[in-house]
């Protein structure tokens, strides 16, 4: 077999944040405000500011991850013009979306684990995310597949630095060109590439079509029985 390894990212490859939760996030900030909700990447970024009250890292444990989304979902509601119960709807929109039916799993994933699991790959995620990565895949059902979670906050680096791809490999105890990866994200699957990770960008519109793309994982199953074949 030319690769023992495989990693994956998380968000946008093996799961896909739930659209119905989002709605849910929307729907109920905009009746307790009065004017419509929306959360914007620069907002979004203010908030976690906020909410870190000037540490850094923001979380190194599940504990204080819990802790600060409480304060993220308190200051979003202050930012909002809620003035009533803050605290009791703050603890509202942490318990409904903080690890609860948030993210959903692509119809291929677990097909496509099952695959590189029976064939003696061995398998870890790879992830620029909170400590509650493992934990994330725990509540999906997919974190048995897995021996290994490299996630950002806990590394000290996100991707595409070497660090965190150097920390996944250590984890595993495998080599980059022993590797597979996979991204949804080009810049990250590129970074990859370059420490030496056979590695692929996942675009399911379809409009990446070089030799390093796909649009369903898959496809990956039919890049590994070639080269195993």
């Amino acid at each position: 077999m030319k690769y023992k390894a495989i990693f994956f990212d998380r968000d946008g490859t093996l799961t896909y944040f739930n659209p119905e939760k989002e709605a849910w996030r929307d729907n109920i900030i905009s009746e307790w405000s009065g004017k419509q909700f929306e959360l914007p990447y620069e907002k979004m970024t203010r908030l976690f500011d906020l909410a870190s009250e000037g540490r850094s890292p923001w979380y190194k444990t599940v504990d204080d991850e819990r802790d600060f989304f409480r304060r993220f979902y308190r200051h979003l509601l202050i930012g909002e013009g809620v003035t009533e119960s803050i605290s009791e709807r703050a603890e509202k929109l942490f318990s409904e979306l903080w690890c609860n039916n948030d993210r959903a799993l692509f119809s291929e994933t677990v097909e496509v684990l099952e695959y590189f699991k029976s064939h003696g790959y061995k398998m870890g995620v790879i992830s620029d995310t909170s400590p509650s990565l493992k934990l994330t895949l725990e509540r999906l059902g997919i974190a048995e597949y897995f021996t290994s979670f490299t996630a950002s906050s806990l590394v000290g680096a996100g991707k595409p630095s070497p660090i965190i791809f150097n920390a996944a490999l250590s984890a595993q105890g495998v080599s980059a060109n022993e590797s597979l990866y996979v991204d949804d994200y080009k810049p990250e699957a590129d970074g990859a590439r370059e420490q030496g990770f056979t590695s692929f960008l996942i675009d399911r519109s379809g409009e990446s079509s070089d030799k390093w793309s796909i649009n369903n994982l898959k496809q990956l199953i039919d890049f590994a029985e070639k080269v195993d074949g």
